[in-house]
């Protein structure tokens, strides 16, 4: 297929050859929905023939269904270009040095308006192109240390990345971003804060929901917040920093073991689960809201246990979840399971023999809740006591994927049971705690006067 057409074919295609428009011209198209102007973009090869895509004035992109073209005008040109204006990163004596470690996606871009082109930046010259901001913060260090999606982000990278931050540490960095997707930033995020204990800086995740080719795209201000929390936050915790409100207000600094993305597309997907965020963030300010936690200090002195044990899994649980599943994964060598259980840690009857079966060839079985919020508590009903008995050990009020985790980590290192509980139970970065605060817990149900009342008075 000519570049000129890139992507389309089908019907879309014979539109674009009767009016003679290419890809990445600016055109004009009159339908019966109406006129539209913009940069006509290429498709996928998987995409459907019809419709063509139309990068609007405002970043925006619309798919123009061809049933409705009457007329199309080509009015401009300009083939794309794929190499992002760099500029020199200007070294500041005294500014703290920043080390952002790229686990791939697209921390930063740059749009060509005229070619619609969302180019990805990386390097410090790219990233000083496309966020000049970031030198009046830091003088910045890249390393792109794997170029994959966040959905297979795995046990290997997170091993990787806990090697390479206790290595920066020595070097003595004053603090650590980590570019990453968002879809399992959380997990990540959780790994790190069990393999890397006692960190004397702050490390802080940091994604973005909209790419940048969107007028609404968050990534520039949270890569601000994310160095601006690396380079002068006293926080040496396992963070991650997004937006708080939808605008662009302030972002939220969230511990490592209890956010959650919440959001399929909201910027303040991000949520801290059981607790509050440890502090808000903006061009200008850091505002602690917790009041303990773990400070900067000036020595190099961190714990790196990078170990975790591929064979764990997570199983949500469901009314007439059948047995084989448990048998299942037992068969497959499974040495570890977390339960998402209901209620206060529950499944169905017709499960136990398998539970049974399991615990009895050595798999370490871990109860979590799939409400979230809230604590396992098995001894209040026979159900939960009838478990407990068969070997079911409750997790307390850490999230199922965070148990998952530490669940993995903790069998990379041992698989003895008495052990295992020990690794599990004890806190270590506040995925267990104490007690959940009264404003732990907000989920307002929309419709209702009073919270339209509420809604009226507050940032969304």
């Amino acid at each position: 297929m000519s570049d000129i057409f890139k992507g389309y074919k089908g019907r879309a295609l014979e539109a674009l050859k009767k009016f003679s428009i290419r890809v990445w011209s600016d055109s004009e198209i009159e339908t019966s929905r109406g006129n539209f102007k913009g940069i006509v973009l290429p498709r996928s090869e998987n995409d459907d023939d019809l419709h063509i895509v139309l990068k609007l004035i405002t970043g925006y992109n619309i798919g123009v269904d061809v049933k409705t073209i009457k007329k199309m005008k080509e009015i401009g040109y300009k083939e794309a270009h794929y190499k992002i204006p760099e500029k020199e990163f200007p070294f500041t004596e005294g500014k703290p040095r920043v080390k952002l470690l790229g686990t791939g996606g697209t921390i930063a871009s740059r749009l060509d308006y005229r070619t619609g082109a969302v180019i990805p930046a990386f390097s410090p010259g790219e990233l000083y192109g496309a966020v000049p901001e970031l030198a009046d913060i830091c003088n910045l260090e890249t390393e792109k240390l794997f170029a994959v999606f966040s959905e297979n982000m795995g046990p290997e990278q997170y091993k990787k990345l806990a090697v390479e931050i206790g290595k920066e540490i020595e070097k003595g960095i004053d603090g650590i971003v980590i570019g990453h997707g968002t879809d399992t930033l959380h997990h990540t995020a959780a790994a790190l804060s069990f393999m890397v204990q006692n960190s004397p800086i702050p490390i802080v995740l940091v994604g973005s929901q909209r790419s940048s080719d969107r007028p609404s795209s968050d990534a520039a201000l949270n890569l601000i917040h994310a160095t601006t929390a690396a380079a002068t936050s006293d926080i040496a915790e396992v963070m991650v920093c997004m937006f708080g409100p939808t605008s662009d207000e302030y972002g939220l600094l969230h511990q490592g073991t209890r956010v959650r993305k919440m959001h399929s597309s909201y910027r303040s997907t991000f949520r801290t689960i059981g607790d509050v965020p440890i502090a808000t963030i903006n061009r200008e300010k850091i505002t602690p809201i917790k009041k303990k936690y773990n400070k900067r200090r000036n020595d190099k002195n961190v714990k790196i246990l990078p170990y975790f044990e591929e064979k764990v899994t997570i199983v949500y649980y469901y009314p007439n979840m059948q047995p084989d599943i448990i048998d299942s994964l037992v068969e497959h060598g499974y040495k570890g399971i977390v339960i998402a259980g209901t209620g206060l840690g529950h499944i169905n009857k017709p499960l136990y023999p398998a539970i049974e079966r399991a615990i009895k060839k050595g798999v370490h079985i871990y109860m979590t809740v799939q409400t979230l919020w809230g604590y396992v508590h098995m001894f209040v009903y026979d159900t939960g006591r009838d478990l407990m008995g068969l070997g079911i050990i409750p997790a307390e009020n850490m999230l199922p994927e965070v148990a998952y985790i530490k669940l993995g980590w903790a069998l990379g290192q041992t698989d003895d049971p008495e052990k295992v509980k020990e690794l599990m139970l004890t806190p270590i970065s506040n995925e267990i705690t104490k007690g959940e605060p009264y404003n732990g817990y907000l989920i307002f149900q929309g419709g209702i006067p009073e919270v339209e009342d509420f809604l009226k008075t507050v940032h969304k």
